[in-house]
């Protein structure tokens, strides 16, 4: 039983619907005079180069119209007289933009001659307005869909496995934990729903993040994904510390029909099939709107094989499906204002974990009087069924008003809900407690324990902001305002427990064997206001400013039930309301230098924060008295806040070879926010670390030595440690470290080292066929899960004494490595690309790595220790065609 009822799919289609039919209110209007505008497009040795999409951009309404090149290479498009700007545009060839002026009844030719080409600079609007990625004056990545799809990334996890200084830390499905340049307190988990993210996640303009779910967007007709590495707090905000990741969207076209389709088919060594099927297309709706729609079905492969009480085992039980819509319409209903409403819905339905089990209470090869068992490298031991559903929904309205030549208004209004219902099998968990602590009969710690954990959260927010230009003075600000509501809830039902022991569990809330629940409720309000400018003080050097004023406060409302939820006080029932907030500034300083035309260095000081909140109690049952004084009263933390110092250099190298940027940072931070686990009492507080640093360096390198060779490297060293100790001193004055908050100590998830190499060679087979060959390999550090990981290794198996589970054990003691150890993934794709269609083979983790991604662990690892692990070796095929 859950506390939240789902929303239907039904339902869902049915909001989606109305939605689409209320987002179009637009009329066709009548066209002025036609002209024709023809030609053919040629490759560099002049052979007609087929399905070239040949855009024509009107320069005074900016409405654009396409066509694509025939088998000869010829194209015509029919366009209403004045001046265009018309670019012709094929995967492996430079973009060719030409400037013409069509007369009303003109039949005018416009040929194009196209190199072959493997590297293009992009576009990026890291600082709200449009800037060659080259130019930013701070260090960012931009891959593009393309490289990110030829580079065998399916998920933001291979986004940062393919970006330096960039990690995404696997904690199951749907779930992660998101880090740039080292700035991590460690694992978020789904009892921690207080606890804010490091790294803001937005889809365009769009806030979508949320701490531990993090939705894993499909890539599927997406331009980019931006990385912005350092604090981006001044625009955008809270949750932006340490960087910001944008999934940058194709948006629609006027007077342009165009689409595309994508079928992947793949196996997994040790697995079953993967497969996804994608659709995406742009229609014109009358003279002055498009609307453009994506939509995609991915079936997830699974590769766990799940041992049951039996012994017998539930193959590749972490399969799922993830589903997805997405519907824009863009109304321009004068040369000034662009309206442009979306409707996003996704769905990500899991039926397991990729965990891999090393050490289960209930089935581990030490005991005797349970049959023993060992599990393999790929298999975990459950009594029930895991299961993740995730249900997305993103609805969002942009509005660009174009006040005067050098003046606009932008408006961004969202709605953002999730609908997320986790199963998990607590029964380690629970035997744990009614086996070794309370001493049950096995027949009763046995009994299956399904651990229902339900999030809901739905999220306004309204961003209103003014950008101007002077001559060479360039200027944004504004005023953000958020209001997020988030409900949290768990279940532990364990069904016949009061009727085999007589201990009663029906409590105020919690029904009838109902060993644990809990209904917390978050209202969290912010609003602030933000400004920043480049002033050029010379021709070659320019400065930077900005600021961002914030105030959030945040209600949250729990309570506590069931034999295991008792709070600080020991009654049965724990109804703890809370209240938080804060104000602050968020400054920005980069001072940019150009050395030629081709380089530049840049220096940059900017703050970066996340919020505080509230703590939830103990299950102070379980607290040994130590614990209870080590753990106890800790109702709130604070903000945690960075200053970062960096300074960078970056350069286009002659002849349009490539390019070099590095960037080297300091991190100061201040009350990092780290989780604890609570000791015996099977709860996780936050605690502020007073200091802690990050420092490191990070380069990217895009190479291209000939006209068919394309060469990438992104790679980054980070050393992040804690610079104070936290202790404790119980009733004897003993004093002890606290969840391992130690100086000098590494922070987790992020590796000190990480690399990604890319190489791609490419040669055109006949006219307008091209053949290319990509292989990527990626390197991942060593790193540690949780700050208190540092202590682990060593399990005492015989802790519970007298009723140790499945006693007499034939070992005392079980030892690990819980740091997790460095791994390499090659990938290789070949294929051949010709027009329209392109069609690949792939194989993804060459090698058959078996990296661990995490460790998963349950109550403090007296009851589980696990690894979330990588996806085996994978072999596929692809086949893609626009038209």
């Amino acid at each position: 039983m859950t506390h939240w009822k789902h929303m239907t799919d039904e339902k869902m289609c049915l909001v989606i619907a109305a939605a689409l039919v209320a987002l179009w209110s637009a009329t066709a209007s009548a066209q002025g005079p036609q002209g024709t505008l023809s030609g053919v497009v040629r490759d560099g040795t002049g052979a007609a180069l087929p399905g070239v999409t040949v855009t024509a951009t009107n320069q005074t309404t900016n409405a654009s119209q396409n066509a694509t090149t025939g088998g000869d290479g010829a194209y015509s498009l029919s366009l209403p007289a004045g001046t265009y700007s018309v670019t012709a545009s094929l995967t492996s060839f430079r973009r060719a933009t030409q400037r013409v002026e069509l007369g009303a009844g003109a039949m005018q030719q416009l040929n194009f001659s196209m190199e072959l080409m493997l590297s293009e600079e992009v576009t990026v609007t890291a600082m709200k307005r449009e800037t060659q990625l080259i130019d930013v004056p701070f260090s960012a990545a931009a891959p593009t869909a393309e490289v990110l799809r030829s580079r065998g990334v399916e998920n933001l996890e291979g986004i940062a496995a393919n970006v330096g200084g960039f990690t995404v830390q696997n904690l199951g499905p749907g779930q992660s934990q998101v880090a740039i340049r080292g700035l991590s307190a460690g694992q978020i988990v789904r009892d921690q729903p207080g606890v804010k993210e490091q790294v803001g996640v937005y889809l365009d303009e769009s806030v979508i993040s949320l701490s531990l779910f993090t939705p894993d967007i499909d890539l599927f007709d997406t331009d980019r994904v931006e990385v912005l590495r350092g604090p981006q707090g001044t625009l955008f905000g809270a949750g932006s510390e340490s960087g910001t990741v944008r999934y940058i969207t194709n948006q629609p076209q006027l007077h342009v029909t165009s689409g595309a389709v994508e079928f992947d088919g793949s196996t997994v060594q040790h697995g079953n099939q993967a497969g996804n099927a994608k659709l995406a297309f742009n229609v014109p709706l009358g003279d002055k709107a498009a609307l453009r729609v994506a939509s995609y079905v991915d079936r997830a492969p699974g590769f766990i094989d799940a041992i049951q009480p039996n012994f017998s085992a539930n193959q590749h039980v972490n399969d799922g499906i993830r589903a997805g819509v997405r519907a824009t319409v863009k109304l321009v209903p004068t040369d000034r204002l662009t309206i442009t409403p979306r409707v996003y819905f996704q769905k990500n339905d899991v039926n397991g974990w990729n965990r891999v089990d090393i050490f289960n209470i209930l089935a581990n090869p030490f005991t005797t009087s349970r049959p023993p068992v060992t599990l393999g490298n790929r298999s975990q031991f459950t009594q029930l069924q895991e299961k993740f559903t995730d249900n997305f929904v993103l609805g969002d309205v942009a509005i660009d008003y174009k006040l005067s030549s050098d003046l606009s208004l932008t408006s961004i209004t969202s709605y953002n809900y999730r609908d997320i219902l986790v199963v998990r099998d607590a029964g380690a968990l629970t035997s744990s407690i009614t086996g070794g602590n309370i001493g049950v009969a096995q027949s009763v710690y046995t009994l299956n324990s399904p651990l229902d954990d339900a999030t809901k959260a739905k999220m306004w927010t309204e961003e209103l902001r003014f950008a101007g230009s002077k001559q060479r003075l360039q200027w944004v600000g504004g005023g953000f305002f958020s209001h997020m509501n988030r409900h949290y809830g768990q279940d532990l039902p364990v069904i016949g427990f009061t009727a085999a022991t007589g201990i009663p569990t029906k409590g105020l809330r919690a029904p009838q064997d109902s060993l644990f629940w809990s209904d917390l409720n978050y209202n969290l309000n912010q609003y602030a206001f933000f400004g920043e400018a480049t002033v050029p003080l010379s021709p070659a050097f320019s400065v930077t400013g900005g600021l961002r004023f914030y105030h959030f406060d945040e209600d949250k409302a729990q309570i506590f039930d069931g034999i295991f939820g008792n709070d600080n006080n020991g009654t049965s029932l724990a109804s703890q309301p809370g209240t938080t907030n804060a104000n602050g500034v968020a400054p920005r300083v980069i001072a940019t230098y150009k050395v030629s035309g081709a380089a530049s260095v840049n220096a940059q000081v900017s703050r970066g924060f996340r919020l505080g909140g509230i703590n939830d109690p103990l299950n102070v049952p379980l607290c040994t008295p130590r614990d209870l004084v080590t753990f106890g009263g800790r109702d709130t933390w604070k903000d945690e806040k960075t200053w970062n110092y960096e300074a960078g250099v970056k350069s286009r190298l002659p002849n349009g070879k490539g390019s070099v940027s590095a960037s080297a940072f300091y991190m100061d931070i201040r009350d990092l926010q780290a989780t604890v686990t609570a000791g015996s009492c099977s709860s996780r507080l936050i605690f502020n670390v007073p200091k802690a640093r990050s420092q490191g360096v990070e380069a990217e390198v895009e190479l291209v030595p000939t006209r068919n060779v394309d060469l990438a490297l992104s790679s980054s060293f980070n050393d992040s440690t804690l610079r104070s100790t936290v202790t404790s001193t119980d009733a004897a004055s003993n004093v002890s470290v606290v969840g391992g908050i130690q100086s000098g100590r590494r922070l987790p998830t992020v590796p000190r080292f990480q690399s990604a190499e890319a190489a791609t060679f490419q040669w055109e087979v006949r006219a307008g066929s091209m053949a290319y060959v990509t292989a990527t390999h990626q390197y991942i550090g060593s790193r540690f899960t949780q700050l208190g990981d540092q202590d682990l290794g060593t399990l005492n198996l015989l802790s519970f004494g007298a009723n140790t589970i499945g006693r007499p054990l034939t070992a005392s003691v079980f030892t690990y490595n819980p740091e997790l150890p460095s791994y390499n993934i090659a990938n290789l794709r070949v294929g051949v690309r010709r027009g329209r269609w392109d069609v690949s083979a792939f194989l993804n983790n060459l090698t058959d790595e078996h990296a661990l991604l995490s460790l998963d662990q349950e109550r403090g690892t007296r009851a589980r220790i696990g690894y979330l692990i990588n996806q085996p070796r994978t072999f596929g095929l692809s086949y893609r065609v626009i038209f």
